[in-house]
């Protein structure tokens, strides 16, 4: 299978030279299309992570009783585009400070997310965490929710989620940040 927008593979094998990282934020058809606009991203994926549960479906994750986040599987080259880049997209793109919901999508699987792939990248997760929380403290804002984790499992959501929005050019976006503005952390 294709990626509709990139032409690339949106599953496995990627080159080899490319790195994955996988980000919750919200309702994955607009994270996935911030993600594929950027310069650098081979592929992106939706699908479901922070669980468990093997084999979700998007009704069993929407119901709340998996565990699983909407999640982007983001396939990157990092001569392009490096992590920290990265994160200052995924910072200044949602709201990391409202737990289990973004905006008026509510429920656990809109949970901010932050899936790494070994300790290192952890740690980069961790301190980017740390450095936009001292960001959002000086301006009065709230504590920061993201949940950052080591690699599991990603779970491809069915077909028709896949690159929604551009098969669906008006369907729903609820993705919106704080408004800070961050230099690569």
């Amino acid at each position: 299978m294709k990626h509709e927008v990139l032409g690339n593979n949106l599953k496995p094998p990627f080159p080899n030279q490319f790195k994955q990282i996988h980000f919750g934020m919200g309702c994955f058809w607009g994270v996935e299309k911030l993600f594929w606009e950027l310069k650098g991203i081979w592929s992106t994926a939706v699908g479901y992570g922070g669980s468990d549960f093997e084999n979700p479906t998007y009704e069993l994750v929407c119901s709340g009783e998996t565990g699983h986040a909407e999640i982007v599987k983001v396939v990157y080259d990092p001569e392009v585009i490096k992590l920290n880049e990265l994160f200052s997209v995924f910072w200044e793109s949602h709201n990391p400070t409202q737990g289990m919901r973004q905006g008026n999508d509510i429920g656990s699987q809109y949970r901010s997310m932050i899936i790494v792939n070994n300790t290192s990248e952890l740690n980069s997760a961790e301190g980017s965490m740390k450095k936009v929380q001292e960001i959002l403290y000086k301006n009065g804002l709230k504590k920061i929710t993201t949940e950052i984790c080591i690699f599991k499992n990603f779970f491809y959501a069915e077909d028709y989620h896949q690159q929604y929005l551009s098969k669906n050019p008006n369907g729903y976006c609820n993705l919106s940040g704080l408004g800070i503005n961050l230099e690569s952390i």
